[in-house]
């Protein structure tokens, strides 16, 4: 969120992930640049399993039914450059998951803020994820029959019930970071990142990332994440990109590979652009 206050045009761009176990990841965010405002932005994120096959404890072969699993979040944020250096932003999400014909429902908000240590130097960025309201799922899946006394007889054994889901907060990630840019000379340059980060439902952990780029045109990328993770599958990332301006419009195109050790490895394609 810090650094939608830093940027310098309107923005767009959208992202699909082929991910792990069939799992389809979308995400579209757009940035507005509004003078004497501010950047405005909105997004929008999808996680999909894809079609699964009911079984039960009779049809272990399946019931001939089919589910999914979706999460959907909507977000509106705004970021500002507060001095020629320091840019802070914020956003609100409505998140929704949905399990067969039960969901949940709950609010998180966002907070980041950017600080350049030095006008073309190292940046530091922090940033609190999901701090939120509380979800709880519900619907036509937690209805059961209930037998209030089985152990007598006469009484209505086939009570029309709603099982009680307890109430879960949003998993709360904070997270540390600092950017190193470094010129080789001419038109090459090298970007040093590390991240910190924090998570309130697993362990510590450290990533790692550089970028070369050169004439602003061709990027190439490498990092490892989760340094230090319980049980990490993985980590190493490589990816590329390529950048072409017209006019007031710059094209990108980045690709990008994330290797999950024994479980496998996902991809990640980005089409956006400026404006």
């Amino acid at each position: 969120p810090g650094a939608l206050g830093a940027l310098d045009a309107s923005d767009a761009q959208f992202t699909h992930a082929p991910w792990l176990a069939g799992i389809t990841y979308d995400h579209a965010a757009v940035a507005l640049r509004v003078p004497r405002l501010g950047n405005l932005m909105l997004s929008a994120t999808l996680l999909s399993s894809g079609d699964i096959e009911v079984r039960t404890v009779d049809q272990p072969l399946g019931t001939g039914e089919q589910y999914q699993v979706r999460n959907l979040a909507f977000g509106i944020g705004y970021g500002r450059r507060i001095t020629d250096r320091f840019s802070a932003g914020a956003q609100v999400n409505f998140v929704r998951e949905t399990i067969w014909r039960s969901s949940l429902s709950a609010v998180g908000v966002n907070l980041g803020v950017r600080y350049e240590l030095l006008e073309g130097g190292p940046v530091l960025g922090a940033s609190l994820v999901n701090f939120g309201t509380r979800g709880r799922y519900d619907g036509l899946d937690l209805s059961v029959r209930f037998n209030p006394d089985p152990g007598a007889t006469g009484n209505n054994s086939a009570l029309p019930a709603e099982a009680a889901t307890e109430r879960y907060s949003l998993p709360v990630l904070f997270r540390v970071g600092v950017g190193w840019p470094v010129r080789l000379g001419g038109a090459s340059r090298v970007l040093l990142a590390v991240d910190a980060a924090q998570p309130s439902d697993n362990t510590e952990s450290l990533s790692l990332g550089a970028e070369w780029t050169y004439s602003d045109l061709l990027a190439l990328r490498a990092g490892y994440q989760n340094l230090f993770q319980e049980d990490a599958e993985g980590g190493l990332t490589l990816g590329g990109g390529l950048r072409y301006a017209l006019d007031r419009t710059a094209l990108r195109f980045d690709y990008a590979w994330n290797g999950f050790g024994r479980v496998g490895s996902a991809q990640r394609f980005t089409v956006g652009f400026s404006f």
